[in-house]
């Protein structure tokens, strides 16, 4: 009778240890998010592991910046040091468009390398703006900018981003600026590739000194919009997004331990609304 009492008890051990385990490993529930459009994927594998309306092309806002940034940085015989004067037409585009700006100096000269600073941290259309000048190729600063757009759309072919198109090198769209989800995680995967990108989107804040008109230097303090780098342990970057069409987008990334996980949410309703998505999705994917 006492060996049968305990093959009963052992038996039972047996059960409620692997209902037990299986409980521990259990998959995560699905997070649900306000924005309209979200992915998520394993930066190391690959590995699809969010995904909503990922292939759905919407406004990105100033996420575009993301693919500025990785077109200058992908230039042969790229100078970071090389300087650019920073023409009145940059600050008079940012008046037109009341867009966002790195308050750049009209006669300072500014490095390129500063100058990504300024397009990534405090998302200016100015830098930008500078940037597509510089390295477009035409004998008039129209034909710069659209050359450099055109540097834009030809990158976003080579990655495979079958949904995404650029008409401006900073967001502010003329009728058909879009991208998906998925996309732009598969351009922020590519461009976290460059140590100078990764250098610069992880940075909360930064003090660039440079040179006036007058051959003085000046300080410029920028901020990274990308409050996820103060609030979410582990985030590297990438790049805020905001507009009236766009409403509140975040590409992102962060790592811990041996594991990245990068996504995007296009279209949150408020900034509010964009953090809370954005950390239940990491959560999600480091959980995975």
């Amino acid at each position: 009778m006492r060996s049968a009492v305990t093959v009963s008890l052992t038996a039972s051990a047996v059960l409620a240890g692997a209902l037990f385990a299986g409980q521990a490993h259990a998959a995560p529930a699905v997070p649900s998010i306000t924005a309209p459009g979200g992915f998520v994927m394993n930066n190391g594998t690959g590995a699809t592991l969010f995904g909503k309306a990922a292939d759905t092309r919407r406004s990105t806002g100033s996420t575009t910046k993301i693919m500025t940034a990785k077109v200058v940085l992908a230039q042969r015989g790229l100078n970071l040091d090389a300087k650019v004067t920073i023409d009145k037409a940059y600050s008079d585009y940012i008046v037109a468009k009341n867009a966002s700006s790195a308050r750049l100096i009209v006669g300072d000269k500014v490095t390129v390398r500063q100058l990504l600073y300024g397009l990534m941290l405090p998302s200016g259309c100015d830098a930008a703006y500078a940037l597509a000048d510089k390295f477009g190729t035409g004998t008039t600063r129209a034909a710069r900018v659209k050359s450099f757009i055109g540097k834009m759309n030809d990158e976003a072919r080579k990655l495979g981003m079958r949904n995404t198109h650029f008409d401006s090198f900073d967001g502010i769209s003329n009728g058909s600026n879009y991208s998906t989800p998925r996309d732009l995680t598969k351009l922020a995967s590519s461009a976290m590739k460059d140590a100078t990108f990764r250098t610069v989107v992880k940075t909360k804040s930064t003090s660039q000194k440079v040179t006036t008109r007058s051959g003085g230097y000046r300080y410029m303090s920028w901020t990274n919009t990308n409050k996820l780098l103060s609030t979410y342990s582990g985030a590297i970057g990438v790049k805020t997004g905001s507009g009236p069409q766009a409403k509140y987008c975040l590409v992102f990334a962060a790592t811990r331990g041996n594991k990245t996980v990068i996504g995007a949410v296009l279209g949150a309703p408020s900034e509010a609304n964009r953090a809370a998505d954005v950390k239940k999705l990491l959560d999600y994917g480091f959980a995975r």
